[in-house]
């Protein structure tokens, strides 16, 4: 008996043995999340001030991916797709609520963090990966370590712009404090922190940065790095809408983020251009700051690293600025994978979605890929950027409005019918409408083909920024919105 105990023990130890072996074997994973980022960063060319030469190094290093768009233009639906791997239109989740765990069809569906913890990874995640605090609740079951929260973090007494709304975190400028007092920093210090406490390994690191979202604040010192004249703005035309449908106002009836006319009005735009600029230089130095430390730490050739958006934001761009829009301002994003098994020094313009990163880094570390994946694997190009890729990338805001977006054409249908075309080739900023033109209709009848099967009307408690279509009828926030309304300015 005492032999077949030692014989079944060194059986288990020597399976144990090879499970953490193997399990070592995998790669390490850094997932670094940029809240409302655009693509104001150097190596997309957004911006010419952009002053991001970490995220530079970080693409230069790896695969870039310039046209990559998210699959919604809002917090909740876009990290809810990514994590999950289902488009908006299959879940029907659109609002900043609910919670996809609280959607009894969407309950047990296995999220990338869960998928990775079955497969012998150690999971932390701190800052903003789900929105707001989903995910981090207490009986949550998302990650094995938490970390601090995301958010602001240190505020000023009072608001520094009295904006139309009033909304306390539509908000920007300088105010004396230190970027240590930022929550973006604490964010950074614990994945720091993590990386030199020997983590287990393999370990998949989630830091979720809040910055630029708004409040857009910053420290003097990043301010001052760009100018106070018309070279911090945009390029934008005055009669932009003009040839855009009315239901593309719909997607933002009446939100909290200000219009470019208040911008205007009130001599803010400089004020807020300069702003998020700065912001995204400082979440800049906080991304240096934690994959420094994966070099001191001894991790950075086993570790994958993917830096991503959750959706675009507009500064005065269609005369609005936030996100919930269908344009490459509300949907462009930063994409960038680096390390094993990925080709450095190569930048795509093929078409890439975020919901392509669940089935890209199952396949990165040779794990099956689950069936309700409606993402698809980015390998092929991260081995080879000249690999064709057929799919383009699909965004979805509220029911039945989408943007499909190849490596030429962007065309975006709402639910009443009316439609948009750019080829975005001679026209980079989206200024002119080609949808009621004879000459493309053959372009679109190609490019509808991809309009997604499905399309789910809101889950059950749905709320915020919440449209619904049906018979001819417009409801915005629970209340219909008469045809000959006018456009509120808020």
């Amino acid at each position: 008996m005492r032999t077949f105990i030692l014989i079944f023990l060194s059986t288990l130890y020597s399976f144990s043995t090879t499970f953490q072996t193997r399990a070592a074997e995998k790669p390490n994973i850094l997932f670094i999340a940029i809240d409302d980022q655009n693509d104001w960063i150097g190596c997309l060319n957004g911006h010419p001030l952009a002053h991001t030469p970490n995220i530079d190094r970080l693409a230069a290093g790896g695969t870039l991916f310039t046209n990559a768009h998210c699959q919604s233009p809002l917090c909740n639906p876009s990290r809810t797709s990514l994590m999950i791997g289902m488009r908006p239109s299959s879940t029907g989740i659109y609002g900043l609520a609910p919670w996809f765990r609280n959607v009894p069809e969407l309950a047990s569906s296995v999220t990338l963090p869960q998928h990775l913890a079955k497969h012998g990874y150690t999971t932390y995640s701190t800052g903003k990966i789900y929105h707001g605090r989903y995910g981090r609740q207490s009986d949550s079951k998302e990650f094995h370590h938490l970390g601090p929260p995301g958010g602001v973090g240190i505020r000023p007494e009072n608001p520094l712009v009295n904006t139309p709304s009033g909304h306390p975190l539509v908000d920007w400028g300088v105010f004396p404090h230190k970027d240590e007092q930022k929550q973006d920093y604490k964010v950074a210090q614990y994945a720091v922190d993590t990386l030199k406490s020997n983590p287990q390994e393999p370990f998949f690191l989630a830091v979720g940065f809040f910055l630029p979202h708004v409040p857009c604040y910053t420290t003097q010192k990043w301010y001052d790095l760009f100018p106070d004249d018309d070279s911090v703005l945009p390029k934008v035309i005055a009669d932009d809408r003009d040839d855009t449908p009315r239901f593309s106002w719909y997607l933002h009836w009446k939100l909290p983020e200000c219009r470019l006319k208040f911008l205007q009005d009130e001599n803010q735009w400089h004020n807020l251009a300069r702003s998020y600029l700065a912001c995204t230089a400082f979440i800049d130095s906080q991304v240096g700051r934690v994959i420094e430390q994966l070099e001191n730490s001894g991790y950075r050739k086993n570790t994958i690293i993917v830096l991503w958006s959750d959706h675009g934001w507009h500064i005065g761009e269609k005369a609005i600025t936030g996100k919930n829009t269908l344009w490459a301002d509300g949907t462009r994003v930063p994409l960038i994978f680096a390390g094993p098994g990925i080709t450095s020094g190569q930048v795509s313009a093929q078409p890439a979605e975020l919901l392509d990163i669940y089935p890209t880094l199952s396949e990165l570390i040779d794990t099956k890929v689950g069936s309700q994946l409606e993402g698809h694997s980015l390998l092929p190009q991260l081995k080879d950027v000249t690999a064709k890729r057929e799919h383009p990338a699909i965004t979805t805001h509220n029911h039945d409005n989408h943007a499909i977006r190849t490596t030429r054409w962007r065309y975006i249908t709402y639910a009443d019918g009316t439609a948009e075309l750019y080829d975005t080739l001679v026209d980079p900023h989206e200024w002119h409408n080609l949808a009621d033109k004879a000459m493309y209709q053959g372009v679109i009848a190609d490019l509808r083909k991809w309009i997604p099967k499905t399309n789910k009307k809101p889950v059950k408690n749905s709320s915020h920024r919440i449209l619904l279509y049906d018979d001819g009828k417009v409801n915005w926030e629970g209340k219909d919105i008469p045809a000959d309304a006018p456009i509120p300015e808020i």
